[in-house]
């Protein structure tokens, strides 16, 4: 068989999202629910559009300030990672962690704190673990490692405490539902018909469609290293900072040493590109998992619907090479659980499939969604019983199983995939590697990071060796937390004066990898809807609110600056 079978799946898969073949009509990702709701208007302060948890921490901070706000989100779970199976919380310095961030964890704590939510595991058989500090902070009454279920919880309390307004099941009309008026939006108006009108608005999606929608410039991709002078940005071939490459030679025919055979599935046939070079490709996606070991709470691993073990043939050649980290990042959190991430060069990141994935409709999304999905049940259901496997690993996952009392209402599996990484605004201010390995100074900050310029793989491709290869997993260390600037979650204000934009921000690729954390998109959040606060109150673009006021707040706030 000479045919490049994982050619084929590719094809199959851009099939699948329509590219060449008839167009069906639009679909989109909506509920019965959603499409024959009657049409509205409302009116608010404030419009947050979005569900993960910068949208939480924007629409509680809106709260605080005294004004009305909704949260309008396609979602129905709100918290995004932090509440879809990312609990094992990348926090860097948690010292610079503040505001209704550091608050979040604190209301973590309490939940942990407590004998009743120790319900698979004595407290003091989960220890204190962490990531360099204890997961458990007594001293500061703050707790950085918890189920999904607690984080979800979390979030719906401070909704509910602050009687938000929540739209749910809302998806943004992408061609034509953004009106706008002299330079700002004016209203949003959703598939279902309902128009959301507001003095300020918020994009506090993984994908930056409101931004989009709102023609605010952007960038999908790697930039150049020699557009902001970079070192870490564009392609990094030959550049292995963690263990998530093929550290012997492995080949990647179908027939080994056979190139006329045919390339093993998931593997490019494209070149990698120059080092330092930009592309439009990005970090991988993935599911992070919760998965138990428990035998009273533990659903052995479903056969998805699609499931082909050839898909996992380049694992098995990584098994003969005697590597076994299968388990490194099965990461405990309480009660006998995982946050269950990508670890070594073949596992849960679904590397080079989710290329069109940020500017794609909403029903081609739900077919990445789903291929991801099938990918990723497919790999541990092929992990725990193909015979192919070693036994000493598929007799250790047959211990584990995913978590039945997670995520009840999805079969047991996360709501939410791992977006690392979508669009990216082009805006007042675009934050590089200078600012967050400390080599300029920052202007008007908001907040802080500190974690590593963090990027997982973009490709994997066949060296001119012969091999297979993966290529853009960085991880480069600041020498201290930095300051992220006001003018980073704005866009220009000749092309936008009432909209900010705390995850999808103005960064470049690496320094994105940074600040691309859970609480750093709440800390951005918070700040957003204070700066949104000041731009009613003093009637000018959100560019041009007083900085020393804004400043002043935030501090109040406990941000820390």
């Amino acid at each position: 068989m000479t045919e490049h079978i994982s050619r084929i799946h590719r094809r199959r898969f851009l099939k699948s999202l329509g590219y060449g073949v008839a167009a069906v009509g639009p679909v989109h990702l909506m509920t019965s629910s959603a499409m024959n709701r009657s049409k509205r208007e409302f009116k608010y302060d404030i419009v947050v559009y979005g569900g993960t948890s910068a949208a939480v921490t924007a629409a509680v901070q809106t709260a605080r300030m005294g004004r009305s706000v909704a949260l309008v989100c396609p979602d129905t779970h709100l918290g995004g990672l932090s509440s879809g199976g990312l609990g094992w919380t990348d926090t860097g310095d948690k010292s610079v962690i503040g505001g209704l961030s550091r608050e979040f964890y604190h209301r973590v704590w309490l939940h942990y704190d407590t004998n009743r939510a120790w319900k698979w595991q004595e407290r003091d058989d989960y220890g204190n673990r962490g990531q360099g500090t204890p997961a458990i902070d007594g001293d500061e009454r703050t707790m950085w490692i918890f189920e999904p279920h607690v984080a979800e919880a979390v979030f719906e309390e401070l909704i509910a405490e602050h009687d938000i307004s929540v739209h749910r099941d809302e998806w943004l009309n992408r061609r034509n539902g953004v009106e706008m008026e002299n330079g700002r939006i004016k209203s949003i108006t959703m598939l279902s018909g309902n128009t959301f009108y507001g003095k300020q608005f918020i994009d506090a999606t993984y994908e930056g469609d409101l931004m989009a929608a709102a023609n605010v410039s952007y960038f999908v991709g790697r930039e150049a290293n020699s557009v902001y002078g970079e070192k870490w940005n564009g392609v990094q071939t030959g550049v292995f900072h963690h263990g998530h490459y093929f550290k012997k030679p492995v080949d990647p025919y179908i027939s080994p040493g056979n190139p006329a055979s045919g390339l093993l599935p998931r593997i490019s046939a494209a070149p990698p590109g120059e080092k330092g070079q930009g592309d439009k490709k990005l970090q991988a996606y993935c599911f992070r998992m919760c998965l138990t070991d428990h035998p009273q709470n533990r659903v052995p691993f479903p056969m998805p619907r699609g499931y082909e073990s050839f898909q996992y043939e380049l694992l098995l050649r990584v098994f003969d090479t005697g590597w076994r980290e299968t388990f490194y990042k099965f990461d405990p959190i309480p009660n006998r659980k995982t946050d269950t991430n990508n670890h070594g060069p073949f596992s849960t990141d679904n590397i080079g499939m989710n290329y069109l994935y940020p500017e794609a409709s909403y029903a081609k999304r739900r077919v990445i969604i789903r291929e991801h999905e099938t990918y990723q049940k497919g790999l541990m259901f092929f992990l725990a019983n193909d015979p192919r496997v070693p036994a000493d690993v598929r007799k250790e996952m047959n211990k584990w199983g995913l978590a039945k009392d997670e995520f009840v209402d999805n079969a047991h599996w996360p709501h939410q995939l791992y977006i690392r990484e979508a669009r990216r605004m082009i805006g007042d201010y675009v934050t590089t590697e200078h600012d967050v390995l400390g080599k300029r100074d920052v202007p008007k900050p908001i907040g802080k990071g500190s974690y590593t310029l963090d990027s997982h793989n973009a490709q994997r491709y066949v060296t001119p060796e012969g091999n297979v290869q993966n290529e853009g997993d960085i991880g480069v260390h600041p020498p201290d937390p930095y300051r992220i600037p006001l003018g980073s979650i704005t866009p220009k204000k000749n092309e936008c004066g009432n909209l900010l934009v705390p995850v999808c921000l103005s960064a470049s690729h690496i320094a994105f990898g940074s600040i691309r954390m859970e609480p750093v998109f709440m800390i951005l959040g918070h700040s957003a809807a204070a700066a949104a606060v000041h731009a009613i109150e003093e009637n000018c673009a959100v560019q041009d609110v007083k900085y020393q006021r804004l400043r002043d707040r935030l501090t109040a706030d406990n941000q820390r600056l």
